[in-house]
């Protein structure tokens, strides 16, 4: 597959030269000579394959740069949801399908957790397609030795869980926002100005939506202790974080609607919330401000 040229992958592949021309460290990122950022795991979720709000082009620019042994699909990769309502599906689309075959193919150990949007894939628990493993959830250790319990978060989430209805509700009032979202940004793009999420700062702004937030965050916390785990890495609620609450470590991987983010453990077991948006609009050859932990 040929390879898409812009500024963007342009400046990326710079910038893995100057971390590949860095003294040795014990956590120096691992970069092949064509600029492909090696990472032991990564963690994707809320990807919604088959909605016109999927931003595929930018996980098939992503992928393409970075790598790894293990790579988790946290659910919401494909949105049945709405393929059932109106089937649309673009060759981008299809071509992130794939990009993630012809990684499980070349050896990746690929291990998709569904959600709800994907709860299709529910019934296929313990089997494998195409070389992907289909597991309810998972617990994974990082290379310090950190253990992590891989879920979606879904079935902590009592609108999805007791009131189906309104979650399909607000899953219209959401698409509808997203359309809003991509006008507002092409009037911002004619100005010169960079992406901004208007309905990320609406969660932030709407008292309810942080409580809410906050609320998920702690019944995934109050599972990962259950389970006896160091932490919980999960999706759902399209916002990636890295922090240390309720005595645990809570990690979301955000999504590829809105953030376009992704979580990937280096080789010493540090994790990192990878943000593309960031990365392929530096102007200049200089690695960006990342949360990790």
């Amino acid at each position: 597959m040929k390879m898409r040229s812009n500024s963007g992958t342009s400046n990326y592949r710079e910038l893995a030269s100057v971390l590949e021309s860095k003294p040795d460290s014990g956590d120096r990122e691992v970069v092949t000579t064509d600029g492909m950022r090696r990472f032991r795991t990564l963690f994707i979720s809320d990807v919604h394959l088959g909605t016109r709000g999927c931003q595929a082009d930018k996980l098939l620019d992503f992928l393409r740069y970075n790598d790894a042994d293990r790579i988790y699909l946290v659910g919401d990769i494909v949105d049945g949801w709405a393929l059932k309502l109106s089937w649309y599906w673009p060759q981008s689309h299809n071509d992130v399908v794939q990009k993630l075959l012809r990684q499980a193919r070349k050896g990746a150990h690929l291990i998709y957790v569904p959600g709800n949007h994907d709860e299709f894939l529910r019934d296929y628990y313990g089997t494998h397609f195409g070389g992907i493993e289909i597991a309810e959830s998972a617990v994974h250790v990082t290379a310090d030795g950190k253990r992590y319990l891989v879920i979606h978060g879904d079935l902590f989430d009592v609108v999805v869980k007791h009131a189906r209805w309104l979650a399909l509700l607000g899953d219209r009032a959401y698409d509808a926002a997203i359309v809003l979202n991509r006008a507002f940004n092409a009037v911002r793009r004619a100005f010169g100005l960079t992406y901004w999420s208007l309905s990320q700062w609406a969660k932030l702004k709407v008292k309810k939506a942080v409580n809410f937030m906050g609320q998920f965050e702690q019944t995934l916390a109050s599972e990962a202790r259950r389970h006896g785990t160091d932490g919980v890495i999960c999706g759902h609620i399209h916002y990636a974080a890295l922090r240390y609450d309720h005595g645990i470590h809570y990690v979301n991987c955000g999504d590829w609607v809105e953030s376009c983010t992704a979580i990937a453990e280096h080789h010493d077991g540090r994790l990192e919330i990878i943000t593309w948006t960031e990365i392929v609009r530096q102007p200049q050859t200089k690695l960006v401000e990342v949360r990790a932990a």
